[in-house]
């Protein structure tokens, strides 16, 4: 335990960010297998409900920051499951939209119970203030990296 400790203390905080961003994922990711969901397909369902169901696959892809390739994958495997159904666009034909079937529906409610289960495993002993301090800071890093992306060279 000490010697965990001694090591963290040595990482960069861009270390320390990606080291409990995977954390996180793999408890999630462990506590969703039963459903039979990997990461990228819970996290689709996920923001396809936030979005409002019925969106462009390109939309998606956008909200989810990835791009439309590797989203493809992804929504073909849900298609199988019959989570999630696609079909042309009434008003472009070029165009997929994406809706939740009601076994996706259904299937949310319960990635809902085990993700918020997660999080609440994840930050026992936090108090409310830490993580709004938490919030902000990590807002800030976002925005200042957002901005350094954008400047030009």
């Amino acid at each position: 335990m000490v010697d965990n400790l001694n090591i963290l203390k040595n990482l960069s905080l861009a270390e320390q960010l990606a080291r409990v961003a995977r954390l996180w994922k793999s408890a999630a990711d462990q506590e969703l297998a039963p459903l039979g969901l990997t990461q990228s397909r819970w996290v689709a369902l996920w923001k396809l409900q936030r979005l409002g169901d019925n969106i462009s696959q390109k939309a998606l892809a956008d909200a989810l920051e990835i791009e439309l390739g590797s989203l493809m994958r992804t929504l073909k495997l849900l298609e199988e499951q019959n989570l999630i159904e696609r079909h042309c666009c009434s008003y472009d034909k070029r165009a997929r939209i994406v809706r939740l079937t009601d076994d996706g529906k259904a299937i949310l409610k319960q990635i809902e119970e085990k993700v918020l289960h997660v999080r609440r495993c994840l930050l026992s002993n936090i108090d409310e203030a830490e993580l709004s301090q938490l919030s902000q800071t990590l807002e800030k890093i976002a925005h200042n990296a957002q901005e350094n992306l954008n400047q030009p060279e």
